[in-house]
């Protein structure tokens, strides 16, 4: 029977880690709601839309949350080329998360209520961005196949980073907003040198337990609000020697938009290309996507 030191228990918008030791198994598993409807609120996004930036956020914050060190940063980026989405943009940093969907509109509306990922996107690229604490910078890029951007992430730490991965994500609208969660877990890597690297290795014994019990997780019991994230994880994997559960960030919405932020940025650019930017009062007028407000900077 698994071992487990639980003191409270975590509903929503907290990012909670667990580890399967018995397993060399690694996982995240988040709940987003408060959160989610403070990032959703900035634009008045048709409801297609705000399931899918609902999965990109999930996905932010469980990819995001393997990040160790408070700058280290995630951004996820899916870009097309002619696709009805032609931008969606989201990042995770310290527990902080914020998105963005750039879509046309009248396309959408003809697609319907329930429209897939490649009618959404059609031939379109998904790029992980890691910034890490010590400011190393590296990116995967893989292509948006399958039917959700949850199998386009197993997809990239397949290629990019080699370790068997699985995520399952839900998301559901509600009298009192939207609710999305997910679950990730990983197995962790055996990458010193001599060893055969687990990329080789997906049937592994430990890993294709851990595979099984983590897919059988259903959508009702991610979004289910009476039940805590740690017990669906004792649900999961009480059988196993010892499950170790840690909270890894309380969640808040991100966007770090400010008009210092922008002054900063646009001093680094010459006087002339300063003057080109300025309307006829003089002012700089620049626009957040994340949360659709305008900085008017008088610089």
């Amino acid at each position: 029977m698994a071992e487990t030191t639980v003191t409270t228990e975590t509903f929503s918008d907290t990012l909670m880690g667990f580890t399967l030791p018995g397993r060399s198994a690694r996982g995240r598993i988040v709940r987003l709601e408060d959160v989610l409807d403070q990032v959703l609120s900035a634009h008045n996004y048709p409801a297609p839309i705000t399931h899918l930036l609902g999965e990109a956020l999930v996905l932010g914050a469980l990819i995001g949350g393997l990040l160790k060190g408070e700058h280290a940063q995630m951004t996820m980026q899916a870009q097309t080329n002619g696709g009805i989405v032609s931008l969606l943009v989201c990042d995770y940093r310290a527990g902080a998360v914020r998105g963005y969907v750039d879509f046309d509109a009248e396309r959408l509306a003809r697609l319907g209520a329930n429209p897939s990922l490649g009618a959404l996107f059609g031939d379109g690229y998904l790029a992980i961005t890691f910034e890490t604490e010590g400011s190393q910078r590296y990116q995967g890029i893989v292509p948006l196949e399958g039917d959700s951007l949850a199998a386009a992430c197993e997809s990239y730490f397949s290629q990019s980073e080699q370790i068997p991965t699985l995520i399952r994500i839900a998301s559901r609208a509600g009298a009192g907003g939207r609710t999305a969660a997910g679950l990730l877990i990983q197995h962790l890597p055996e990458g010193e040198e001599g060893r055969e690297r687990l990329h080789v290795r997906m049937d592994h014994p430990d890993w294709e337990h851990v595979a099984v019990m983590a897919g059988s997780i259903s959508h009702d019991e991610l979004l289910g609000p009476a039940l805590s994230l740690e017990a669906i994880v004792w649900r999961l994997f009480h059988e196993e020697e010892e499950v170790r559960v840690q909270a890894c960030a309380k969640m808040t919405r991100g966007c770090r938009c400010s008009a210092a932020h922008y002054e900063a940025i646009i001093a680094r650019f010459p006087a002339g290309e300063q003057a080109e930017m300025r309307g006829a009062d003089g002012i700089i007028a620049v626009d957040c996507e994340f949360c659709s407000r305008t900085f008017a900077l008088a610089i």
